[in-house]
């Protein structure tokens, strides 16, 4: 059997973000991945900003064979909301990569989806990194897709699991995620789909233990792969500003999922999307409860705990190899 029939299919759907950035990176240099395409949506930045970053990673990266589509400029019912964070002026750490030269896909991000899905029925993934609004729309558009999707991982919800969750929620309201907060009409219909869905939160993804050491800091300084200079200036970036360097590759978390799944571990529950503006709009609900549960929640597997070493060594195999 060939190599590239053992790699894991996927579509990377992101906005990147100095993090989406280096899940590119991830997804792009993994032995074990394929990536199918780069879709781009409105989240961190505006989409033609986003899509441009993603285009700067693969001509950074010599992958301009892999199809970059421009996606839904804004939430599907929504106001675009103004992040709290900065990923600098460039959406990118300030790291300033030159202006691509690349032309993106024709199609629309969403179109590009739904072709990608059903030309390879049940075997590809959907690894989510930002505001879920091209894979509702495409979910829309062909309904018939969702039984084609393999799966989906995403950087997805706040599920209170440990204090990293409540004390690092990125979304605009109290205890949201900023994926689902931007857009959490397209979050609820993703979750309530039937596609078997992986939420890995903010209870995973946010965790301090996703900190490199200083010798790590000092790798990526001395190498010669321009990817590990674009983290290394991440990291000087964040920290210049408050910030723990686990800011700069909070999306590699799902990369490093559909990678080995083994770095994850997690449980299913019933969870509900908030839609409704006020104090919790955007937040994921999780029904804990023994008896009385709503069970007409959709299941979701959510992530609980995360081996940040193996974590942290892979990414650093990748971003150095």
């Amino acid at each position: 059997m060939e190599e590239k029939e053992l790699k894991k299919k996927i579509i990377l759907d992101c906005d990147p973000g100095m993090d989406d950035s280096m899940a590119i990176v991830m997804a792009v240099k993994s032995p074990a991945l394929q990536v199918m395409a780069i879709t781009t949506v409105n989240g961190n930045y505006p989409v033609d900003v986003t899509s441009a970053n993603a285009q700067k990673v693969l001509e950074l990266l010599g992958r301009t064979d892999i199809p970059v589509a421009r996606g839904m400029a804004e939430p599907m019912f929504r106001d675009i909301p103004k992040d709290p964070f900065t990923h600098g002026k460039d959406g990118q750490a300030e790291n300033f990569l030159p202006n691509p030269v690349t032309p993106l896909c024709e199609k629309h991000a969403v179109d590009l989806i739904i072709d990608v899905i059903k030309a390879n029925p049940g075997e590809v993934y959907i690894v989510s990194t930002a505001p879920m609004s091209n894979i509702a729309m495409a979910l829309k558009k062909a309904p018939e897709i969702k039984g084609m999707i393999a799966g989906i991982y995403a950087i997805s919800g706040m599920f209170g699991l440990n204090a990293y969750a409540f004390a690092n929620a990125t979304g605009d309201t109290p205890q949201s995620e900023w994926n689902v907060y931007v857009d959490p009409e397209a979050a609820s219909i993703v979750y309530n789909s039937g596609i078997d869905l992986v939420a890995l939160g903010l209870d995973v993804a946010t965790h301090f233990d996703v900190n490199l050491t200083e010798k790590d800091i000092e790798r990526l300084r001395l190498s010669d792969k321009k990817e590990a200079h674009f983290l290394y200036n991440a990291i000087h970036f964040v920290n210049g500003r408050g910030f723990e360097a686990y800011c700069t590759v909070i999306d590699c978390m799902a990369v490093a999922y559909a990678i080995d799944e083994t770095i994850v571990e997690t449980f299913e529950a019933h969870v509900g999307v908030e839609t409704k503006d006020g104090l919790t709009l955007g937040n994921t609900v999780v029904d804990y409860r023994h008896h009385h549960v709503w069970s007409h929640l959709p299941l979701v597997k959510i992530g609980k705990k995360a081996d940040y070493s193996k974590f942290l060594n892979m990414l650093m195999e990748l971003v150095l190899g």
